[in-house]
């Protein structure tokens, strides 16, 4: 299991406090907090180091070069933390193949010994999508981030591979694309409308939902194809020493461009890094976007899904789907498998051993992990105590209303 170690970095001081100060990043892991917490900064970290083991395993990079003063920091422009150095800054990642480690300014890689490594495709999913479904070109915006334009391709990529109009999760709503005029519609019972017309949910969910559903079944796609053969490998090889050594590309145009032909390799696995999924939906919609996610993550063994988010919701619904995990597992008869099924569908439940829901703490610093009662996810957290505020909020107001 990978694991990850974070101390004085951004927002996050202590870090977390249990199990020597490391987070493990399971199946299904969540973050929650308050804004300037540094959810999007444990997942931007998160995904930062898989893309750099990834990059070791393939052979984009060797140690070395990812051992150079400052490495760490060039590749964390991609998301915009560059600037989240402290002097005291400590970053400990251990994956399935290498060990990458940050502290006094430099960067030393390990390899893990007798691991097993699947070649993951990594997406990252930012806050900020509805601007591609509602900008026209988002591309030609300067201030457009890297992680957005790469999200862009993924999106761009799954509606032009659509041949029949796709059902989305909620409302019974299709869409479609025409590849006449490159436009992405939606589809109701008795209208149809272009995607940057529809409510900021829809542009919300859509990219979100299209780009992950694309994702998943191109890993499928792939396990099922050859591998590369021994001459593909060396070509590879070739190329990406003439891109390293290429002194006229910057390390960001050469990361570009080593990832380019270094689809050509299989990837076996889908890491899915959602900021806030949730994001303008009304509640049921947030549980059907959460079931498609949770259903897309449970295709391989090796998916992995990392949220970060604001809603409660999303926490009680993930009680329900370690819950009915724990039914399925007992349930002996065809009738009862029906009625769960009619409740939640049995293709995405979570062993609650695959997940883990991380708080954090925006004025200490601290992360702390949500405590599990039977093995289901605490409903004592943050945000549902941020919903019985306001409970609190009124008896005050009807004390005062005894006193008028």
């Amino acid at each position: 299991m990978s694991k990850i170690k974070i101390k004085n970095f951004g927002p996050i001081r202590e870090g977390y406090l249990k199990n020597k100060g490391f987070l493990d990043i399971k199946k299904v892991t969540f973050f929650v907090g308050n804004q300037g917490s540094g959810k999007s900064t444990v997942a931007k970290l998160i995904s930062t180091l898989i893309w750099m083991e990834k990059a070791l395993v393939r052979g984009d990079y060797d140690k070395k070069w990812f051992s150079k003063d400052n490495v760490l920091g060039n590749y964390l422009t991609y998301h915009r933390i560059e600037n989240y150095f402290h002097k005291e800054t400590e970053i400990t990642y251990t994956g399935e193949a290498y060990s990458i480690k940050y502290k006094d300014g430099k960067t030393t890689i390990d390899k893990v010994k007798d691991s097993k490594y699947a070649l993951p495709q990594i997406m990252y999913v930012p806050a900020e999508r509805n601007f591609i479904a509602y900008a026209e070109d988002p591309k030609r915006y300067k201030d457009v981030s890297d992680s957005l334009i790469e999200f862009l391709s993924e999106y761009t990529k799954s509606y032009r591979s659509l041949k029949n109009p796709a059902l989305l999760p909620i409302n019974n709503v299709y869409v479609e694309y025409e590849k006449s005029n490159d436009t992405v519609y939606l589809k109701g019972n008795d209208y149809k409308i272009k995607l940057s017309e529809a409510s900021s949910g829809f542009q919300s969910l859509v990219p979100l939902y299209l780009a992950s559903q694309y994702l998943c079944n191109t890993i499928k796609d792939l396990k099922n194809s050859e591998s590369m053969s021994s001459d593909e490998e060396m070509r590879f090889s070739e190329m990406t020493a003439k891109i390293l050594s290429n002194k006229s590309l910057t390390d960001k145009q050469k990361r570009i461009a080593i990832s380019e032909i270094g689809k050509k390799f299989n990837k076996t696995v889908f890491v899915n890094i959602i900021e806030e999924p949730e994001q303008n939906l009304y509640p049921t919609s947030q549980w059907q976007m959460l079931l498609s996610l949770l259903e897309f993550n449970n295709e391989e063994k090796g998916n992995k899904l990392i949220i970060t988010t604001h809603s409660p919701y999303l926490i009680n619904y993930m009680t329900l789907a370690v819950k009915a995990d724990e039914l399925r597992k007992k349930i002996k008869t065809i009738d009862l498998e029906t009625k769960l099924q009619n409740i939640i569908s049995l293709k995405s439940t979570i062993n609650s051993k695959d997940l883990s829901i991380y708080e954090l703490d925006e004025k200490k610093g601290v992360i702390d992990i949500l405590d599990t009662y039977d093995g289901l996810p605490s409903d004592e957290n943050k945000l549902n105590e941020e919903l019985n505020e306001s409970n609190i909020l009124f008896a005050r107001l009807l004390e005062i209303q005894e006193q008028l």
